[in-house]
């Protein structure tokens, strides 16, 4: 399996804010097309992204984690004395920090790093379970706590999941390790602690919030997820801040979405949840069909949409009106153009789901340096440079 991993610098701006460094590797989907299996696997398991936000939010219920079939930005942590290293995907669609232990022997756990407990000085655990839902099967595991690194942050007495079990077998096909939730608290499965609930408590961070920038293209260097702060370098204009509608995901309200003047979609308002753990800009099928007929994309087999390569300069900005604020995704933004065997192609970046839920992943975000602002319940967004 090839991967591309692009290494990015690291700066650290104060004490304070820690810049960490994502990794940008193939997505699941590209992995699978290369190997010729993408078509059997989308027929046993059906692109559902939604599925992670449609469970109960309690805390005695796991947490659904991650889009399972396109997820591609990671970074690296370590957890332990001595450090065990680990690479992980910084979700806003979840809570929990987890990553698979020496107790799991399965696949997807063997061609990982694997946290060893019995290394570590400083680990401790009462054995209790947690059970985190996601879209073709489940992590299961126990809750531990140790130390925890991000970039030269020290985290101490980090709550976090050992995974004992991952069905599916999926996270077998990707380059990262685990998940690191940066949810809200209320979404953290079996009520553990949050990694940046202990940063604000433990005094780590200047401000409660965090910052991501994420590049698009392909080969290009420079993603990140700042802590207790906002790397004005990252955007251009004023930031627009958002209300946060439900403090559990990143729900915000968008007013509507239009194309050349002509509301397409929300024309009521629809609420959508700001989601890092989900590559593409998912909504309801009716609306988003609307979307790919206004911007010209034609179907394929299993709900993707290609896009002419050579007609982007001609196609329609998607905008999507939030907050009073217009905020539109051009041509360039919402196409994934991707290489395989020097031949390039294109496709949409929209998605459909037959729930009615909107989800901006990193297709919205990669065109939006995004603010995730704890303090003030908030979201703010600028124009990525």
């Amino acid at each position: 399996m090839k991967w591309l991993l692009i290494t990015l610098a690291c700066i650290q701006l104060s004490e304070c804010m820690i810049r960490v460094p994502l990794y940008k590797g193939k997505s699941g989907r590209d992995v699978l097309k290369e190997k010729g299996l993408l078509e059997d696997f989308l027929k046993n398991h059906p692109y559902d992204p939604c599925s992670k936000f449609e469970q109960p939010l309690t805390l005695e219920t796991s947490e659904p984690m991650i889009n399972y079939l396109d997820l591609s930005y990671y970074g690296a942590i370590s957890i332990g004395n001595p450090p065990q290293s680990f690479t992980v995907i910084f979700d806003t669609g979840s809570s929990n920090l987890w990553v698979p232990s020496v107790y799991c022997s399965e696949k997807s756990c063997m061609v990982h790093t694997r946290f060893n407990p019995k290394l570590s000085s400083t680990y401790r655990s009462n054995n209790q379970s947690v059970s985190i839902q996601y879209g073709t099967g489940a992590m299961k595991g126990i809750l531990g706590y140790d130390t925890i690194r991000i970039s030269n942050m020290v985290i101490h007495g980090q709550e976090f999941g050992l995974s004992t079990t991952e069905p599916g077998g999926l996270f077998s096909w990707f380059k990262f390790d685990g998940i690191l939730g940066m949810g809200f608290p209320s979404l953290a499965a079996s009520g553990a602690t949050t990694v940046f609930s202990n940063m604000i408590s433990q005094r780590l961070v200047d401000e409660p919030l965090f910052s991501v920038y994420l590049t698009r293209q392909q080969g290009q260097s420079g993603s990140e997820i700042l802590f207790g702060g906002i790397d004005s370098s990252h955007y251009t204009g004023q930031i627009h801040w958002v209300p946060v509608i439900h403090d559990a995901y990143w729900e915000i309200l968008i007013d509507r979405v239009t194309i050349d003047g002509e509301v397409v979609a929300c024309s009521g308002g629809c609420p959508a949840i700001v989601d890092t753990g989900t590559s593409l800009l998912v909504g309801p099928s009716t609306p988003i069909d609307n979307i790919q007929q206004g911007i010209g994309a034609t179907p394929t087999s299993y709900g993707k949409y290609n896009i002419n390569c050579n007609n982007l300069q001609n196609m329609p900005d998607v905008v999507f009106t939030i907050n009073g604020e217009d905020l539109p995704l051009p041509p360039q933004g919402y196409t994934l153009q991707q290489t395989f065997d020097d031949q390039k192609s294109c496709s949409s970046g929209f998605a459909a789901t037959s729930r009615n839920l909107w989800i901006l992943g990193d297709v919205f975000i990669g065109e939006y340096y995004s603010i995730f602002d704890f303090g003030s319940i908030r979201m703010g967004f600028a124009k990525a440079v």
